[in-house]
């Protein structure tokens, strides 16, 4: 059904365009007059700062690791599974699971100052 009004499309629009050349109402540039301008759709994109990822700390052992989810759906059971298995393998490390505040896009200043005065690591789910 929609093939065959598609091909009917067409063929309105091709008559239209023969209907119109032949009466004179549409009239095609020729020689070096006809110019046709074109703008790019993309324009220039601002320049990137590139951040260094943060030191690897060289051991876990009395740390806290943060698991992070960040709002997307369903990353919380994610998170949580992640953060139980890294419990259970390693005992020594602290673990603490949070949900940051509003979506992935969304500061959460107190989350980031708590994980900042206790020293901790993060691990930021952000979905699949």
């Amino acid at each position: 059904m929609a093939k065959r009004t598609y091909v009917w499309l067409c063929a309105v629009l091709m008559v239209n365009l023969v209907i119109g050349l032949t009466s004179g109402s549409v009239t095609l540039a020729q020689g070096e007059d006809a110019m046709v301008t074109v703008l790019d759709p993309l324009g220039k994109p601002p320049a990137i700062t590139l951040v260094p990822m943060a030191p690897r700390p060289d051991k876990l052992d009395g740390k806290t690791v943060y698991f992070i989810d960040s709002g997307f759906p369903t990353t919380d059971v994610f998170m949580r599974e992640l953060a139980a298995s890294f419990a259970k393998s390693m005992p020594s490390v602290k673990t603490e699971f949070r949900q940051k505040i509003g979506s992935f896009f969304d500061d959460d200043p107190k989350l980031w100052a708590e994980v900042k005065e206790k020293g901790g690591l993060v691990v930021l789910g952000v979905g699949h």
